[in-house]
């Protein structure tokens, strides 16, 4: 089980020009018939995110690698539009659970995923990219996955979903035990933060009327002992530090419980 969450630390990469009122409530408006509350609870919590305009686009490589404490802290807690993108489906990973593997084992973690996201109030994007196993090589993942497809993928969803604070989940320098994969989806997180504002970059996608769009701020999120420790990264001592802590203003349920059990949801990783 999950104590009550420690604070998480950001660290900015770079800044962008802000955006005007008319802009953010265009967007929330465009996105208000994504999820419909099937409960009082989720209509009282969805009323609440009216008085909100904020959004943030959380970026990491696997089913599990979220920050399921922080998702629930912003989609909860503050109101924002929060949403994960998982840059794999987490078909190359292990079951703890059954016997499936592969293409099965993806769509398991997916529904996984999904119902976490209906715990801790975020929402669920993919990419194309296939988990094809431990790799300590970044370089070797963008190979695999076909960098420009993927990160194609990644502006799309920003395009999509169109956040003002893009959250990269991993470090984006290559360290010794450091997994290729999820140093990879931070470099496509912060290049494809530069690029989704582009008019240039991917105009294929705007046939289906898409636009540009450009988020506000890149941040890592930094974990896991703060500079050079695990899978975070960076030095913590140079972010912003978040207290995460509080209850569900809608259900009084602690924000670190319903975090817990959005966690809980990865059941074929072995995590619970």
């Amino acid at each position: 089980m999950m104590t009550a969450p420690s604070p998480h630390r950001w660290r900015g990469f770079t800044h962008a020009p802000r955006f005007g009122l008319c802009g953010l409530l265009l967007t929330a408006l465009a996105r208000a018939g994504d999820t419909l509350p099937t409960s009082p609870a989720a209509i009282q919590q969805e009323l609440r995110s009216f008085a909100t305009l904020g959004s943030a686009l959380y970026v990491a490589a696997h089913p599990d690698d979220e920050n399921t404490a922080l998702i629930t802290y912003l989609a909860r807690g503050r109101g924002y539009r929060t949403a994960y993108l998982s840059v794999t489906r987490g078909d190359g990973g292990q079951n703890e659970i059954g016997p499936e593997f592969g293409e099965k084992l993806g769509l398991a973690r997916t529904h996984e995923l999904l119902a976490a996201r209906q715990l801790d109030g975020g929402r669920q994007f993919f990419t194309r990219a296939i988990d094809f196993g431990f790799t300590k090589d970044v370089g070797e993942t963008l190979r695999i996955w076909d960098r420009e497809q993927v990160l194609g993928d990644v502006v799309r969803v920003i395009r999509t979903f169109r956040p003002d604070v893009v959250i990269a989940g991993m470090s984006p320098v290559q360290t010794p035990g450091q997994h290729g994969q999820h140093v990879a989806s931070a470099v496509l997180a912060i290049e494809a933060f530069k690029r989704a504002g582009d008019p240039k970059a991917f105009p294929e996608q705007f046939a289906d009327g898409l636009t540009p769009w450009q988020p506000k701020r890149v941040l890592q999120n930094v974990r896991f002992g703060g500079r050079g420790g695990g899978r975070g990264g960076g030095d913590a001592a140079a972010g912003i530090r978040i207290e995460a802590g509080g209850n569900d203003p809608v259900t009084g349920e602690s924000f670190a419980a319903i975090a817990s059990r959005s966690r809980g949801q990865h059941k074929d990783p072995g995590l619970w």
